[in-house]
């Protein structure tokens, strides 16, 4: 998989609207702003379904991973944007980390720690706030810069 996914989330209750560009995603925010509320919608879809009342608009199948069986399902997992929760221990692994490097899919991974062992873009860090009924993500890190370039033209111009 490669470029950008437009994926739309939403019920009749909440509506999630973002774009991911790189093969690895992270979403950070404080509790209770509707980062496990999004997996959970996932899952239902996944499970039930257009019966389940949630619709995904996405060109790409949106799942979700998770439980002891992580491995088997995320190395039969191909063309996937694969959303995991915080609450997964594994993300933490270096078997997670490598397994992640060689494959074909995205993920989108919810979590407040820094996962050290995933070499994600500092560009794809985002948060999740939330506006009425729906919910947004915004992203946390626009632009970065090396502090010794800021540091030597600082002084240049100074």
């Amino acid at each position: 998989m490669k470029g950008k996914h437009k994926i739309v989330v939403k019920n009749n209750r909440l509506h999630y609207e973002f774009e991911i560009k790189r093969n690895i995603t992270i979403i950070k925010g404080d509790s209770a702003t509707g980062k496990t509320t999004l997996i959970n919608m996932i899952r239902q879809f996944a499970n039930l379904g257009n019966a389940s009342g949630i619709e995904i608009e996405c060109d790409a199948t949106c799942t979700v991973l998770e439980g002891n069986m992580w491995q088997m399902l995320l190395k039969n997992l191909s063309g996937n944007i694969i959303f995991i929760d915080e609450e997964n221990q594994f993300i933490r692994q270096q078997e997670f980390a490598e397994l992640v490097k060689a494959s074909d899919n995205y993920f989108v991974i919810i979590t407040r720690e820094n996962l050290y062992n995933l070499p994600y873009s500092v560009e794809e860090i985002y948060g999740l706030y939330s506006s009425g009924k729906y919910q947004n993500t915004k992203q946390i890190y626009q632009e970065m810069y090396h502090i010794s370039e800021k540091q030597t033209q600082s002084y240049i111009f100074a």
